[in-house]
């Protein structure tokens, strides 16, 4: 019986001796806090790393993780300044700086944050507008990071942001925005059309009036132009004549140059009277043709006149240039008699 108690006694001395070698070593692991009590009193907070705890004296009560951690919090109704009902919810991220305060500090401070994360956000909520609770997320974030912040400082909690995940309105304030963002459309729309129409308008105008300044230049522009010719064609036609006149003063002053204009006067009167007894269906000639000589007479040169109509100066007989005129004359009649 000896040697069989003997060896269980050294079996359950081995075994004793694993367990409180077990017991006494701790590895703590990164990122990582266990705070030590000792005889139910806070004693130490292990880092990450080996430690010894000494079995039945002390123990490891509490273990915080030290990384950041994000927790859900619950959708609630909460009431915006113009009684609007909404459904709000989001997520907190809060880490442990203090594992001896979050130990001791509150219970749960997972809840705890959680709740006063709630109540933040149904009183900032119910500051603002539900038109501006859409754009006003980010200064809600930050209302509700500083408020749970100061409350969870002596749980030795940091809340490090927080996040509006969704806004929810009744379905009737759904309708009801649906209703106002296509009135709103509508308006937008009425507007940029009467805006387009008033600018199409403006520019027609604009055109209108640009044109009939450059019709009526024009207009002027050709006036002056015509105008200028016209002046300009009566100057060449004033200097032709004056030229006319001053070589036709020029022939007068020479020799025969006075009785030549004569005869050329006389020319030109039998050859329009021609041209009248030819183109007249009823013709009337003097009955004395000696008035023709009187005529002639008349516009011949004083000189040409006191000679003999039959004789020239040198004493030749020839027919007179009235005598020729009027034999012109009398054959024109013949004609018109004949017709």
């Amino acid at each position: 019986m000896e040697p069989f108690f003997v060896y269980l006694l050294s079996i359950g001395t081995l075994f004793l001796f694993f367990i409180v070698f077990f017991k006494l070593i701790r590895i703590v692991p990164e990122q990582q806090a266990w705070v030590v009590e000792q005889f139910g009193k806070y004693r130490r907070t292990l880092g990450p790393g080996f430690h010894l705890v000494i079995p039945a004296i002390q123990k490891v009560a509490y273990k915080h993780v030290l990384k950041e951690e994000v927790i859900d919090v619950p959708p609630q109704i909460c009431i915006t300044q113009d009684n609007v009902q909404v459904t709000v919810d989001g997520i907190l991220y809060l880490m442990v700086v203090d594992p001896e305060k979050a130990s001791y500090g509150i219970d749960n401070y997972r809840f705890a944050t959680s709740q006063l994360a709630q109540t933040t956000m149904r009183s900032e909520i119910g500051k603002i507008g539900l038109d501006n609770s859409f754009s006003e997320r980010d200064r809600i974030n930050d209302a509700i990071v500083k408020s749970v912040d100061e409350a969870s400082d002596p749980w030795g909690i940091k809340v490090t942001r927080y996040e509006i995940r969704d806004i929810t309105p009744t379905d009737t304030v759904l309708e009801a925005m649906e209703l106002q963002v296509r009135s709103e459309r509508e308006k937008r729309a009425e507007i940029l059309k009467s805006e387009g129409e008033k600018s199409a308008r403006i520019n027609s105008s604009k055109g209108d009036r640009e044109e009939a300044i450059n019709l009526s230049v024009g207009e002027r522009q050709r006036r002056i132009n015509e105008a200028e010719g016209r002046a300009r064609a009566l100057e060449v036609v004033a200097e032709a004549t004056a030229d006319g006149i001053k070589d036709v003063a020029v022939a007068m002053s020479l020799p025969k140059g006075r009785q030549a204009a004569t005869l050329r006067i006389a020319e030109q009167f039998v050859g329009q009277l021609g041209k009248i007894l030819d183109t007249a269906s009823t013709t009337v000639v003097p009955h004395d043709l000696a008035r023709l000589k009187a005529i002639f007479q008349t516009v011949l040169p004083s000189d040409a006149r006191v000679l003999d109509p039959g004789r020239s100066p040198a004493g030749e007989t020839r027919p007179s240039e009235g005598t020729r005129i009027a034999d012109s004359a009398r054959g024109a009649r013949t004609q018109g008699g004949q017709a």
